[in-house]
């Protein structure tokens, strides 16, 4: 596989920290037909999670939560890469991204188990189109 680099949106949403939230939302999505390209759930205290949600189709998402009854902030702007996994792969993306002088402020990969691997990061919106053409998307 080559290394596809794409520009994504992402969104918050807010839920209650105990059994069943994340379940609930998640279905909500899939009965509303939203596909994820990732996702990431994050604690923000004792009580609450935060849901970070990267959907294929924003508008999809918007019309879910919206049904759903689950508020949503964004969208937000960040970078999801994936390709063949190999040695150094997320340190050639930070390279690239370092020598432009573009900071990546937080990150998430995982490899697929199959030989592939899938990188989300995050630059300061201000680097966000400085970051797009030193990726070449």
């Amino acid at each position: 596989m080559a290394i596809v680099k794409h520009k994504v949106e992402y969104f918050y949403a807010q839920v209650k920290d105990k059994p069943g939230e994340a379940y609930e939302f998640l279905s909500a999505l899939g009965r509303a037909g939203v596909n994820l390209l990732a996702f990431n759930c994050i604690p923000t205290g004792p009580e609450h999670t935060q849901m970070v949600i990267f959907p294929e189709r924003s508008e999809l998402l918007r019309r879910a939560c919206e049904k759903a009854g689950f508020g949503l902030e964004g969208p937000h702007e960040a970078f999801l890469v994936q390709g063949d996994d190999q040695l150094g792969a997320f340190a050639e993306i930070h390279r690239v991204l370092a020598k432009g002088d573009v900071n990546v402020y937080a990150s998430n990969g995982v490899t697929d188990g199959r030989g592939g691997y899938g990188y989300i990061l995050w630059v300061k919106p201000e680097d966000i189109r400085k970051a797009e053409e030193l990726l070449k998307i």
